[in-house]
């Protein structure tokens, strides 16, 4: 994932967004996806926004994400809902998307 006019050092941590597309962020989320089900549930979404040097309230942050996301309420976020993740994660998780 290549950050847009930067390096990866840029990132939540140091206060500036990281810079990526849709289908970038989309992968990356994925990554998180431990029990490979094709669906993230709060704990992994949890695990992506630490990954991010978000440790503050993260439980909450992770609960927030699945209920802002999660349309069909299963619990989880899957790919047809990760969409509805865009707008929290760059609130919260300090992503800029292109």
């Amino acid at each position: 994932m290549a950050l847009r006019g930067g390096d990866r050092a840029r990132s939540a941590r140091s206060g500036s967004k990281q810079e990526m597309s849709v289908e970038e962020f989309k992968k990356w989320l994925m990554k998180f996806d431990s029990d490979k089900d094709g669906r993230i549930s709060q704990s992994e979404l949890r695990a992506a926004i630490r990954s991010r040097g978000g440790w503050f309230m993260t439980t909450r942050k992770s609960g927030r994400g699945i209920s802002e996301a999660d349309v069909d309420g299963s619990g989880y976020i899957d790919e047809n809902e990760i969409d509805s993740l865009l707008e929290f994660a760059e609130g919260s998780m300090g992503f800029k998307f292109y």
